[in-house]
């Protein structure tokens, strides 16, 4: 799927067992380079650039949460990989505070990942734990633009998979990218890919954003 859709700037989480020998033979038979983002608590997550674009700086969180978030910036775009703790809404909110607060005034930045938590736009169940809002209200607070309500198409669910792997959910979205204001005038169209091996390969749909190019 990763080599079907080439994509230029890919993240990715729940990298259980991947340290950095692994992450770069990944890597490197896809033809990219990339940055890991251990985890002391959880598991790693990671971001992976496509030359000729070109890693000019990275940064590993690794506290303040239940995984990690990894960070790159190419060009003038940073892109940070996260995920939220899986457990507790409280945390959740207190992790999206945190990143929110570090990254919204940093020009054009994307915050993607799985945030283990319903949109209040998407009208979630009540009695599903994951539906605590905070952790997403925490982003939209800072500024930042959920890309799925501004340019999304189709049902934007990212759980449940097929091929016996999402049971553990009900028809949710738990996968998100943030943009800053920034970034949402090259925002062409945000779709979520399924079918084929996609069914199996993960318990999480993926994600795709295309952003117009440009200099700045």
């Amino acid at each position: 799927m990763i080599r079907r859709e080439s994509p230029d700037l890919l993240a990715l989480q729940e990298l259980r067992g991947f340290g950095r020998r692994r992450i770069a033979t990944l890597a490197d038979s896809l033809g990219l380079t990339a940055h890991l983002a251990p985890s002391v608590f959880g598991q790693a997550v990671a971001v992976l650039v496509r030359p000729p674009l070109r890693i000019d700086r990275a940064r590993s969180v690794t506290w303040r949460l239940h995984h990690a978030a990894a960070a790159v910036t190419v060009g003038p775009l940073t892109v940070v990989s996260t995920h939220l703790n899986p457990m507790s809404g409280y945390r959740r909110y207190r992790e999206a505070t945190w990143l929110a607060a570090r990254y919204r005034r940093r020009g054009p930045v994307l915050i993607a990942g799985d945030l283990n938590a319903c949109s209040p736009s998407d009208d979630p169940d009540p009695s599903e734990g994951r539906s605590d809002p905070r952790a997403i209200r925490a982003f939209e607070r800072a500024g930042l633009v959920d890309l799925w309500r501004l340019a999304g198409s189709g049902d934007g669910c990212t759980v449940p998979t097929g091929g016996g792997v999402g049971d553990a959910f009900r028809p949710m979205r738990l996968d998100y990218v943030f943009g800053t204001p920034a970034v949402v005038p090259r925002v062409r169209e945000v779709r979520v890919l399924r079918g084929g091996e996609i069914e199996y390969a993960s318990d999480h749909y993926p994600v795709v954003v295309e952003l117009i190019a440009g200099n700045s």
